[in-house]
């Protein structure tokens, strides 16, 4: 089958270390239109379609095709145990299998269970298909959802051709909601060293970095802020994260995912060589600040549009959130 997110997404987006932003806003931004407004009810379609099987499970699926919708159901046919609810901007890793509303065959899977090839969203609607985002508004980790979603909610006019879906079909999706990445680091606080730039977190988790008035280090510095005790981020991860970097000589933002709606995934083999060893070897739920000489961040070239030049030393403090195997994001 095609890889994962090519059913799941509407854009295509590419994601680089490069400036982007002036400021880390102290919230995320959010749309007063979004589709994430309220919970998704269920419906007399979503409640028709029988599901059984233990959550993590490959599901028993049966329903009667064809079957359609105007607007999207969603029925939680096993409930999870609480924590952290999805709401807009969350990241979640989900396993999930699709179907075809009309014609009643499965047309994509992720697979369930320890072996799943899991898939990871953000309750984004500007990314993903809304059908999906409506399902999976208001989850918690441990969720199975039935969801059913019309055309127009999904691939709309156009259909899928890859997917073998019409203009005209409704889907279906049964996801298991595996974990609802939380939206900041959670680990413990750790000691600041001396010397290196200061860190003060709003609310949200977004931070406000100052540069001590001293002389930037020669050599690359990393020091732990928080501490997680999450899996360890190992050599061509692809990692969820949210960061902000600012330039050491003058304290200005040139770059910050913290804007931007949900977390940023990066692989640790697509990011200039200090930002990557800044996580590898740390582990999921850590706050990380990392010091990077110009050697180890864009080089004697420097990034003029960000406002970098040859000698600028960089600073990033890094929210480490979730991570992904180099296989597993390979596949997706």
């Amino acid at each position: 089958m095609p890889k994962l997110p090519a059913i799941l997404t509407i854009v295509g987006v590419t994601l680089a270390l490069t400036a982007c932003s002036t400021g880390a806003d102290d919230a995320k931004s959010t749309d007063a239109a979004s589709v994430t407004d309220k919970c998704t009810t269920s419906g007399e379609s979503s409640d028709a379609i029988a599901v059984s099987g233990d959550f993590g499970t490959e599901p028993t699926v049966k329903f009667d095709s064809p079957l359609n919708v105007d607007t999207t159901e969603r029925t939680v046919a096993i409930e999870g145990n609480g924590g952290e609810t999805a709401g807009d901007g969350s990241m979640l890793q989900i396993s999930y299998t699709a179907y075809n509303a009309t014609s009643g065959e499965t047309i994509d899977s992720t697979g369930y269970g320890a072996e799943a090839a899991t898939a990871t969203l953000t309750v984004d609607d500007s990314q993903y298909i809304t059908g999906l985002v409506k399902a999976l508004n208001c989850s918690v980790a441990g969720d199975r959802v039935v969801a059913i979603m019309p055309p127009d909610e999904a691939f709309g006019e156009t259909g899928s051709t890859d997917f073998g879906v019409t203009a005209d079909d409704s889907m279906i999706f049964v996801i298991d909601v595996n974990e609802v990445v939380p939206s900041k680091a959670t680990g413990v606080d750790q000691p600041a060293e001396d010397g290196l730039p200061t860190v003060k977190l709003a609310k949200d988790g977004s931070p406000t970095i100052t540069i001590p008035d001293t002389e930037a280090p020669s050599d690359l510095k990393v020091s732990v802020l928080k501490k997680g005790d999450g899996t360890v981020v190992a050599d061509g991860d692809s990692v969820a994260l949210e960061y902000t970097g600012v330039v050491w000589a003058t304290g200005e933002t040139f770059d910050s995912s913290w804007p931007t709606t949900g977390p940023t995934t990066l692989g640790t083999n697509a990011v200039v060589s200090g930002f990557k060893a800044a996580l590898v070897g740390q582990t999921v739920g850590s706050q990380v600040l990392v010091t990077i000489p110009p050697a180890e961040g864009y080089g004697e070239s420097g990034n003029s549009s960000a406002g970098i030049s040859g000698t600028d030393t960089l600073v990033f403090v890094i929210d480490i959130l979730a991570t992904t195997p180099a296989a597993a994001a390979a596949a997706q």
